[in-house]
C-alpha cells in the first residue's frame, strides 16, 4: 500500500514537473512578442489615455476631439515658403545712380571723333575707329567722311549720354524683371523712392534716340547712330542685388512659424462633423505634440497596458503560425530570435524614419525583413510576418491611416515574392525591381485616390525605389551572418557547397575517385526524384556530394576504390570489417564539422544509411561461426533513419546505385526490379517510419529513379573492329 502511494506520488510529481517545463518552454518563445510590444509602445507613445483618429479633409469624425493641454498649430514647410516668398516681394529693392560713368562715356566720345576728324579719308576713319573698338564697313566709313555728319553725330550721341544716361537708366533685362512697383535709388548719400515704370531700360532707352537722331532720313544713318548708342553705352543705375537679397532674407525670417495656439480643453472636432483643412491640421499638430511628450503625460496605466496589448495581439497571429503550423521553427529558440530581431529591426527602423527622415511610410524597411525570412525560412512566413508588421505599424498614431498601411502591405509582400527561389545572388537585381515596381503600384493608386501632385507621387516611387534598393544590398550582406546563428542553409550556401573546387570535394575526387564517382551518380538520381515529388532537389544533389566523405579515412577499404582488386576485407575477421565500415559514419561527421558543413549537409551522413545491417559482412560472420552467438547489433549502422524526404531517397539511391554494378545487362525490367526489391527491403526494414514520405511519393521516386537509369544505360551499336570500333566481342579477340 505504501508502494503505490509513493509510486502515485513520485508520478504525480514528475507530471508537474512535466506541465512546468512545459509552460516555461512556451513562456521563452512568446517572450519575444512581449518585449516587441514593449519595444513599439516606448517607440510610439501615442495612445496613453488619447488616440487620434487620422482624418483627412472630407472625412466625418467619429468623435468629440477636445484638446488635453494647450499646443501649438505649426505651418507647414509649403506654407511658411509662400508667407516668406510673399514678405520677400514686398521688400523695395535698392538700386545705385552712378553720374560719374555717363561723365566717363562723354570723354571717350570726344576723343573718338576728334579721332575721326584727325583721320579725314575713309580709309584712315577704319583704324581709328578700331582703336575704341568700333568696326566700321567700308560704306559706313565714307558716310563719315563728310564732317557736318560728324558734328550732328557727336551733338546727338552726346546728348543721350548726357541727358538721359546721366539720370539713369538700368541695363538689358534688369528693371523689366522687378516685381516691386518702387524701387529706392541711392545716389552718394542720398536716397529716393522712384516709381518702377519711372525708369529708364535699356529698350527705352534705345527708343529714345529719335528725339535727337542726327540723320532719321537716312537708313544708314540710322544704323550708324544705333551701333554708336549701343558701343558707347554703359548702364548707369545698378540694383544692388546682395543688399536687396539680404533685406529679402530678413523679410522672410519674420515670418511666424506658428499658425494658430490652441488653449487646454478647447474643442477641435465635435462628433459627427466633416474635417476641414484647419482641422486636420490642429489633429496633426496635436499628434505631434502627443508624440513629443510620449502620450498625455499623465501617466495613464490603463492606456499604457491596452496599448502594449494591443500591439501583443496584432503580433499574436505570427508566433500562432509558427507553433501550429511551422513547429520546427517555433521549437528552435536560435530561429525564433532571430524572427524577433527582424521584426525589432523593422519596428525600430520605422521609428527613426518618422524622426529624422520622412513622415512617409515608403522607407519602412519591411522588405528587408521579408526578403531574408523568405529566404531563410519561406515565402509564407514572409508574408504573414509582413502583413503583421505593416498592421502593426500602421494601426500607431503616428503612422496611422490605410495609406500607410497599404503601402507597406503591399512593398513587403512584393519582397515576400520577390525572392521566393534565389540561386544567384544577382537574383536580388530583380528582387529589386519587383518591390519598386510595387511601391511605384502602391503609390500610384493611392496618389490617384488622395489626388496627389506629380511631385509627391515622384518622391514617393523615389523613396519607394530606394527602400527596395537598399533591402536587396543589405540582404546580400547579412544573409551569411544570419544563416549561420540560424543554423539555416540557403540554396546559395548549396550551391557554394556544389562547387567542385571546395576542399572537402577535390580531396574526394583526387583520394577517392571511385566515392566521387558513386557520388556523383547518386546526386543525379536524387536531384531528379526529389524534383519529382517537390521536396528539394538542390539539397539532395549536395547531400550525396558529401553523405560518404568518411570514407576518406580510409578509402582501400571501399570496394569502389579497390582499382588493384585486392580487397583487405579479406584477411580481415567479419566484425572487424564491420566496424571499419560503421565508422565511415562517425569519421564522416568529424570531417564535416571540420569543414563546417551546415547541419543539413551533415545529415545525410548517417541518415542515408539509417540503421540497416551491413548485411555482407553479418552472412560472413554467420558462415564462419555457425556454432557461436553474434550480436547483430554489431553489424548495425548507427542511424538515425532519414528524418527528411531527401535524406530518404538518398538512402534508396546508395542502394540502387551500389545493386546496378552487379547487375548484368541492366534492362528496364531488371532496374525496376530490383530498385522496387530495394524499396521494399527499406519498408520492411522500419527504415522510412521517420521520413514525411508518402507511399504515393515513394512511387515516383522509383519511377524517376528507373527513367534516369534506363537514360543512363542505353543500348549503343557495335563499331566494326576492322574499322578500329569496339563492338560485343573486343575484349575475346583482344585476349586471343
Amino acid at each position: 500500500m505504501s508502494d503505490t502511494r509513493n509510486r502515485a506520488a513520485l508520478e504525480a510529481a514528475q507530471e508537474e514537473q512535466s506541465r512546468r517545463s512545459a509552460v516555461w518552454f512556451h513562456l521563452i518563445r512568446w517572450a519575444p512578442l512581449l518585449a516587441l510590444a514593449l519595444l513599439t509602445y516606448l517607440l510610439y507613445p501615442v495612445a496613453r489615455g488619447v488616440d487620434l483618429p487620422l482624418l483627412d479633409v472630407g472625412e466625418v469624425s467619429p468623435r468629440e476631439v477636445i484638446a488635453p493641454f494647450e499646443f501649438q498649430v505649426r505651418k507647414s514647410q509649403a506654407e511658411i515658403d509662400r508667407e516668406a516668398d510673399a514678405l520677400a516681394a514686398t521688400v523695395i529693392p535698392v538700386y545705385e545712380l552712378r553720374s560719374s560713368i555717363a561723365d566717363s562715356l562723354l570723354a571717350t566720345l570726344n576723343n573718338f571723333f576728334d579721332s575721326l576728324d584727325s583721320a579725314g579719308s575713309a580709309d584712315s576713319i577704319i583704324p581709328a575707329a578700331e582703336t575704341f573698338g568700333v568696326h566700321f564697313n567700308v560704306q559706313e566709313a565714307e558716310y563719315l567722311t563728310e564732317r557736318r555728319l560728324r558734328r550732328r553725330f557727336r551733338r546727338a550721341l552726346a546728348r543721350m549720354i548726357g541727358r538721359v544716361l546721366a539720370r539713369g537708366v538700368t541695363g538689358p533685362g534688369t528693371i523689366e524683371n522687378e516685381t516691386s512697383r518702387q524701387i529706392l535709388v541711392r545716389s552718394g548719400a542720398t536716397e529716393r523712392l522712384r516709381a518702377r515704370d519711372s525708369v529708364i531700360s535699356y529698350r527705352e532707352f534705345l527708343e529714345m534716340r529719335s528725339s535727337n537722331h542726327p540723320d532719321s532720313a537716312s537708313v544708314l544713318g540710322n544704323e550708324l547712330y544705333v551701333k554708336l548708342l549701343t558701343r558707347f553705352f554703359r548702364p548707369t543705375l545698378l540694383p544692388r542685388r546682395e543688399e536687396t537679397e539680404a533685406l529679402r532674407a530678413q523679410a522672410r525670417d519674420l515670418v511666424d512659424p506658428v499658425k494658430e495656439t490652441i488653449r487646454r480643453d478647447q474643442r477641435i472636432i465635435n462628433a459627427h462633423e466633416v474635417v476641414t483643412a484647419d482641422v486636420r491640421d490642429r489633429l496633426l499638430a496635436l499628434r505631434q505634440e502627443l508624440i513629443s511628450r510620449g502620450g498625455t503625460g499623465e501617466g495613464d496605466i490603463r492606456g499604457t497596458f491596452a496599448q502594449v496589448l494591443t500591439n501583443g495581439m496584432l503580433l499574436a497571429p505570427f508566433w500562432l503560425l509558427l507553433m501550429l503550423y511551422r513547429r520546427y521553427t517555433y521549437d528552435d529558440l536560435r530561429q525564433v530570435i532571430v524572427l524577433s530581431s527582424l521584426f525589432a529591426i523593422v519596428i525600430v527602423g520605422a521609428a527613426i524614419n518618422i524622426r529624422f527622415v520622412t513622415d512617409r511610410a515608403e522607407l519602412i524597411p519591411v522588405p528587408f525583413a521579408a526578403m531574408l525570412i523568405t529566404v531563410l525560412f519561406s515565402g509564407r512566413v514572409s508574408m504573414v510576418g509582413s502583413i503583421m508588421l505593416a498592421m502593426l505599424l500602421g494601426s500607431q498614431a503616428i503612422y496611422g491611416g490605410l495609406d500607410a498601411l497599404y503601402i507597406v502591405l503591399i512593398g513587403g509582400i512584393a519582397a515576400s515574392l520577390s525572392v521566393r527561389t534565389i540561386r544567384r545572388r544577382t537574383q536580388l537585381l530583380g528582387a529589386f525591381a519587383i518591390v519598386a515596381a510595387g511601391f511605384a503600384i502602391a503609390s500610384l493608386t493611392v496618389a490617384m485616390r488622395a489626388e496627389w501632385s506629380l511631385a509627391d507621387l515622384g518622391s514617393s516611387v523615389i523613396r519607394g525605389s530606394v527602400n527596395a534598393f537598399a533591402s536587396a544590398a543589405l540582404v546580400t550582406i547579412v544573409l551569411p551572418v544570419f544563416e549561420r546563428f540560424t543554423h539555416q542553409t540557403t540554396d546559395l550556401t548549396l550551391l557554394e557547397l556544389s562547387d567542385p573546387n571546395h576542399p572537402l570535394l577535390r580531396r574526394l575526387a583526387t583520394e577517392a575517385p571511385g566515392t566521387y564517382a558513386h557520388s556523383i551518380a547518386m546526386a543525379n538520381l536524387c536531384e531528379a526524384a526529389c524534383n519529382a515529388i517537390d521536396a528539394n532537389g538542390l539539397l539532395a544533389r549536395v547531400g550525396c556530394y558529401y553523405h560518404d566523405v568518411g570514407k576518406l579515412k580510409r578509402p582501400q577499404f571501399f570496394v569502389e576504390n579497390q582499382v588493384t582488386g585486392v580487397n583487405p576485407h579479406d584477411k580481415m575477421k567479419p566484425d572487424v570489417s564491420a566496424s571499419i565500415i560503421r565508422n565511415h559514419v562517425k569519421e564522416g561527421l568529424a570531417l564535416a564539422d571540420e569543414y563546417h558543413l551546415p547541419e543539413r549537409i551533415k545529415n545525410f551522413i548517417p541518415e542515408h544509411h539509417g540503421t540497416l545491417e551491413i548485411t555482407y559482412f553479418l552472412d560472413r560472420a554467420r558462415s564462419r561461426n555457425s556454432g557461436e552467438d553474434i550480436n547483430p547489433e554489431q553489424f548495425r549502422y548507427p542511424g538515425p533513419t532519414p528524418q527528411s524526404a531527401e535524406t530518404a531517397v538518398t538512402m534508396l539511391a546508395d542502394g540502387v546505385e551500389a545493386a546496378l554494378r552487379v547487375i548484368e545487362d541492366p534492362t528496364p525490367e531488371k532496374l525496376r526490379s530490383a530498385i522496387d526489391h530495394l524499396a521494399s527491403q527499406r519498408i520492411d526494414a522500419g527504415q522510412f517510419q521517420n521520413a514525411p514520405l508518402t507511399l504515393a511519393q515513394l512511387d515516383r521516386v522509383k519511377a524517376e529513379f528507373l527513367r534516369v537509369l534506363t537514360g543512363m544505360y542505353h543500348s549503343r551499336i557495335d563499331y566494326p573492329a576492322s574499322s578500329g570500333g569496339i563492338n560485343a566481342e573486343w575484349v575475346s579477340a583482344a585476349h586471343d
